[in-house]
């Protein structure tokens, strides 16, 4: 046996990696040993954040990457921890790939992208900590007087899903022939619905209640939905009889989930949620409760434009999130009204009491209908009410509305009673039905062209006897006294803010200056959706007619969604490591002439890291200068906490060469936007984190702006 053969049996029994052996078959070919260095291209991450009970992560595309796998766990849990999110959370857009993964309680967690090589080996990039918040579960849908006590649907209250639900992911290529297997008689018999259609006539009979999520991803047409809708053009979801339980979620994924050219039919549904989606261009109604729904949620969702309908009135669509025909204990939460004409008819041929409750809702230049509110007794709490030409609160036919807290900015008629105040000074806005008493408490109001109350010279116009918009409290629990009554009607308010329970604790009523900038920011969609567009407050604040620009952008909206899936095979179990391949050590062989193999220096998979808590400045293959400090504050990255950094001043300087191009991540406590220089070009710090790609050569760290530095990763 030769000298080589020797030394290559040596190798193989201390070296698993088959890479490496190629590597230092070629290096003794060659003559020579050196230190060997084996890269892969990493996983090169653009963003990452976090929304309510979901986080998401977007990175570049790897050219040498067959598919992807992403997974999740509490920051504070070991890495056996790690839980892999659906195949389906995983896309592909134009220019980059986004996983989100929902369902998360609120918390910190880390978010890892996996990428499985064509080769087989796999590199991953653990996103930095990334704090998940909780939903506001506020209003009448949560009220303990209801039948159901909750409007979450398939989930729990701490937001992750219930025990036993199933999930089922709609795009426009699966509307037609998603399957899911659905309990259909008393005996627990299964028939397997194909379509989301038949799907939801099959829970229709009544057999199954087991919670569904129903996940939308990317933009979902009316044409990619036909045969799965109603004669009308709707999702219907119904249950079988009125309140009929259902522990049903419909929500859209990320940014650009849409329903586009359709609506969502509630009737006689029992605690539904319906959150994060776009709706664009729908028939008569966007999201309509229409006959016996209780616990209905629906919140956090964009609703723009529908079809014209055939009155002139009509010409954005009717309703946009409609409530009628006996539902109850509802709440309309975090929605973002865009420039809509009608946005919310509260009650219709409704006879008897209901409960509605509308907070931290963004009415953008919509015009009307903030609700317009018939029978029913509802909360309207911390709403903006932005630029609206017409009116905001209006109550008929002996309502009563509670509005407390809200902020009016050029709402021209912000609260309104039919046949008196400022209803009659003109020629009548509520189609001469009876009028609704209105109690307002601690709202700000600012470019109001009338409102007049009851028992105060506080609003722009001075009360007329018995003329009057709305009573203001001086006090939240403050008593209506029964004297106060409508013109039309004689009824009077019915104090059920002080009888009820509304389902909201005082302590998540937001200061009500504070709403304008909580409202604009969480309203809608995750990240305010992927449609943009900014209203022209000198021309749009007093505009009703269709704002033609805004809607030929409608009409032209795609999403830049190309593929569902991350194209790799689901893992079972979990990995709770990533095996490395290179060796933290290859012995010294002496019997000839032929070079030793060094260990290479703190290796990852396929590169070199460099922690400054543990290693200090000392490093075998970076050159680093410069100052190292313990008082700057510490770091968390990748489950590791890092207490030591090193200070980005003048005089530091970080040097090392690659072999092959090789992404570096740099680790920092600075805040988004400070830079470092790399190269001698700036590249802004993100969510802590710095990620280039490197060709082969010599590459130096140095200071663009104070910041510190904590940890350098090499891939």
């Amino acid at each position: 046996m030769n000298i080589l053969e020797t030394r290559m049996n040596i190798l193989k029994t201390r070296i698993n990696s088959k890479f490496i052996v190629c590597a230092l078959v070629l290096a003794m070919l060659m003559g020579a040993f050196a230190n060997v260095k084996i890269f892969a291209a990493g996983v090169s991450v653009t963003e990452s954040g976090s929304w309510y009970e979901s986080a998401y992560i977007k990175w570049q595309p790897l050219q040498s990457a067959k598919g992807y796998n992403v997974y999740v766990k509490p920051a504070n849990a070991s890495d056996s921890a790690y839980v892999q999110i659906d195949n389906q959370l995983i896309r592909q857009y134009a220019t980059y790939w986004r996983a989100d993964a929902v369902g998360l309680s609120a918390g910190n967690y880390f978010v890892k992208v996996e990428a499985v090589l064509s080769n087989g080996t796999k590199v991953n990039h653990v996103s930095s900590t990334l704090e998940v918040k909780a939903h506001d579960r506020s209003g009448f849908a949560f009220s303990g007087e209801s039948q159901y006590k909750t409007g979450s649907g398939a989930y729990k209250e701490d937001g992750t899903l219930k025990d036993g639900a199933q999930v089922i992911y709609i795009t426009s290529e699966t509307a037609k022939t998603v399957e899911l297997d659905v309990i259909v008689n008393s005996s627990g018999k299964l028939q397997t619905g194909t379509g989301i259609g038949e799907i939801l006539n099959l829970r229709q009979k009544g057999y199954d209640t087991r919670p569904l999520s129903i996940r939308f991803l990317g933009r979902v047409t009316d044409e990619n939905m036909s045969g799965q809708l109603n004669s009308s053009g709707y999702l219907q979801v119904k249950g079988k009889s009125s309140y009929a339980e259902m522990n049903m979620t419909l929500e859209g994924i990320g940014e650009d989930a849409t329903a586009y050219g359709w609506g969502i039919l509630l009737r006689n549904c029992g605690n539904v949620e319906v959150r994060n989606l776009g709706i664009m261009l729908f028939p008569d109604d966007g999201i309509s409760l229409d006959t016996g729904n209780c616990n209905i949620w629906v919140h956090n969702n964009d609703i723009f434009y529908g079809r014209a309908g055939s009155d002139a009135d009509q010409a954005k669509g009717d309703g946009s999130a409609d409530v009628k025909g006996a539902s109850t204990y509802v709440t309309i939460s975090y929605n973002h009204f865009w420039d809509s004409g009608k946005s919310s008819l509260c009650g219709m041929s409704d006879t008897a009491e209901f409960f509605v409750t509308y907070h931290h809702n963004w009415y953008d230049h919509s015009d009307s209908r903030h609700p317009r509110i018939r029978v029913a007794s509802v909360h309207i709490y911390n709403n903006y009410f932005d630029g609206n030409s017409k009116y905001g609160v209006g109550t008929t036919k002996g309502s009563s509305a509670f509005v407390e807290a809200n902020y009016f900015r050029n709402c021209k008629y912000p609260m309104m009673s039919s046949k008196q105040g400022t209803d009659a000074l003109g020629d009548g806005t509520f189609s001469g039905e009876n009028g609704g008493m209105i109690k307002a408490y601690n709202n700000i109001v600012e470019g109001a062209s009338s409102l007049i109350y009851a028992n105060s010279d506080a609003g722009t116009t001075r009360a007329d006897n018995r003329s009057y918009d709305a009573y203001l409290a001086s006090e939240r629990n403050e008593i209506v006294p029964a004297s106060y009554k409508t013109i039309a009607g004689g009824t009077g308010y019915n104090n059920f803010d002080t009888r009820k329970d509304m389902g909201v604790a005082l302590s998540a009523i937001d200061s009500v200056g504070d709403v304008k900038a909580i409202v604009t920011a969480d309203a809608g969609r995750l990240n305010g959706g992927d449609f943009t567009w900014v209203f022209d407050n000198a021309v749009d604040d007093k505009l009703y007619t269709v704002n033609t620009a805004l809607m030929n952008k409608i009409r032209n909206y795609q999403s830049e969604l190309i593929s569902v899936g991350g194209n790799s095979e689901q893992v079972t179990p979990i990995p709770t490591t990533i095996p490395t391949v290179v060796p933290t050590a290859v012995p010294t062989v002496t019997p000839t002439a032929v070079p030793t193999v060094n260990p290479t220096p703190t290796p990852v998979t396929g590169g070199y890291i460099h922690n400054f808590t543990t290693d200090g400045k000392d490093s075998s293959f970076f050159t680093i200068k410069g100052n190292l400090s313990s008082s700057k504050g510490s770091v968390i990255y990748e489950g590791i906490t890092l207490t030591q950094c090193l200070k980005m001043e003048s005089s530091t300087n970080i040097e090392f060469t690659l072999s092959e191009p090789a992404s570096l991540t740099l680790v920092f406590n600075s805040p988004d936007g400070v830079n470092v220089k790399i190269d001698n070009t700036e590249h802004p710090v993100r969510d802590g984190i710095v990620t280039v790609l490197l060709d082969s050569g010599v590459h130096a760290v140095t200071k663009g702006d104070v910041a510190n530095l904590y940890y350098m990763e090499v891939k």
